[in-house]
């Protein structure tokens, strides 16, 4: 997928008053839906805006999602607010996956423990969204952990690393057998068409 298709993905709002709330990925903001149009309507250069959040990240692993807060002002610039990688991108890196449970509640796509929430809630604390809140910092891991079953990541007190191994790479393997039968089914189906479309044509 090209970094302009990613970025199309990325969530964007519009509030009142010229404030866009976004999504970006760090070091891969680029002049594309949805961000362009969206700075367009208020006159701000788009190539200048992601030079600019693409210098701001840059010692950032890139690609990180950066949920992002700008400000338009009268004059046509603008502010900048970049908070820390959103709570998903957090949880899914401490269970070591990539993404999370298709059936959330029904499956369990990876597992993170306590400290793991402890250590993510130190970090997230510091944003904006929470800060505003005064969050106590028990209300903030509630929330991870709210967060995390919406995943489908189960949260543990201990978690044994060579036990957790295997459980990726089974959980991997199956997940791999699951694409292959899928494709295999809508192989089959598709010559089930074709050669429906054949005999019809005889």
């Amino acid at each position: 997928m090209s970094k302009l298709a990613q970025a199309g993905k990325a969530a964007l709002q519009i509030t009142g008053g010229g404030v866009i709330r976004s999504i970006i990925k760090a070091g891969q903001a680029v002049p594309g839906p949805p961000l362009g149009p969206a700075l367009g309507q208020y006159g701000i250069p788009i190539g200048q805006f992601c030079k600019d959040f693409n210098e701001r990240t840059k010692d950032l692993i890139s690609g990180i999602p950066l949920p992002t807060l700008i400000t338009i002002k009268s004059d046509r610039s603008y502010e900048l607010q970049i908070n820390k990688p959103t709570t998903t991108y957090f949880l899914l890196s401490a269970a070591g996956i990539e993404k999370g449970a298709s059936s959330p509640g029904h499956e369990i796509a990876g597992m993170v423990t306590l400290k793991h929430l402890y250590e993510i809630a130190l970090v997230k604390s510091q944003d904006t969204s929470f800060v505003i809140r005064d969050w106590p910092m028990e209300t903030v891991i509630r929330s991870l952990i709210g967060t995390a079953r919406s995943l489908g990541i189960k949260v543990v007190k201990e978690l044994n690393a060579e036990e957790y191994g295997v459980f990726l790479k089974e959980r991997e393997e199956r997940l791999a057998a699951e694409a292959e039968a899928r494709a295999a089914e809508r192989m089959a189906k598709k010559k089930e068409i074709i050669a429906a479309s054949s005999a019809t044509a005889a």
